[in-house]
């Protein structure tokens, strides 16, 4: 572990390698798992706000949803996260003509429609961010949906941190990602990674 600021980073962040691959894994990781993506408190206003621009896109069961109990709610593990149809799959999730899923509200991003990209939580993937006290812990989050990312990010020689170059300092800051840097530079002086 490195600990920069009141951040506890994992070693695997540095020594992993992820790329997101698509068209493998067709946004498998918005549709499986047990509950909705994380959200923090300050995001469920701006996943309201985002609404009227990707009412459209969302499915008639995710609009059911979100009109009985709103676009998050709270898990079994007192966690904020998107609400979720079907049980697995977040309300937040449309499809193209490929069967490919992805994210209304960044779609809606992309296309200037809203301003708010998607909750950090999603974008972060595969970190994950855990309170540990005073401190925040950035872990890898290691799941089976991303084995064809796993083999992309080897592939191409990609750590976790640099595929996740812009989550990271919009969670963290500039100042924050430069010194990450300059930690996975000495790691890799030191042969550690």
């Amino acid at each position: 572990m490195i600990q920069i600021d009141d951040v506890i980073v994992s070693l695997d962040v540095f020594r992993e390698k992820f790329l997101c691959n698509l068209e493998a894994c067709k946004g498998e990781c918005c549709i499986e798992g047990d509950a909705g993506a994380p959200v923090e408190e300050d995001e469920v206003k701006k996943l309201e706000e985002c609404l009227p621009a990707v009412w459209e896109l969302l499915s008639p069961e995710a609009k059911a949803v979100i009109e009985k109990q709103g676009v998050v709610y709270t898990d079994e593990e007192g966690d904020l996260v998107t609400s979720i149809v079907n049980g697995k799959d977040c309300v937040f999730t449309c499809y193209d003509e490929k069967g490919c899923c992805f994210c209304a509200i960044e779609k809606a991003f992309r296309e200037g429609k809203c301003d708010f990209y998607k909750p950090v939580s999603c974008h972060l993937y595969p970190i994950r961010i855990d309170n540990c006290g005073p401190f925040k812990a950035v872990n890898y989050h290691r799941w089976d949906v991303c084995k064809a990312a796993v083999l992309l990010g080897k592939k191409e020689n990609l750590p976790i941190y640099k595929f996740l170059k812009e989550p990271l300092i919009r969670k963290f800051g500039k100042d924050w990602y430069a010194e990450l840097e300059l930690v996975a530079e000495e790691l890799d002086k030191q042969h550690m990674l």
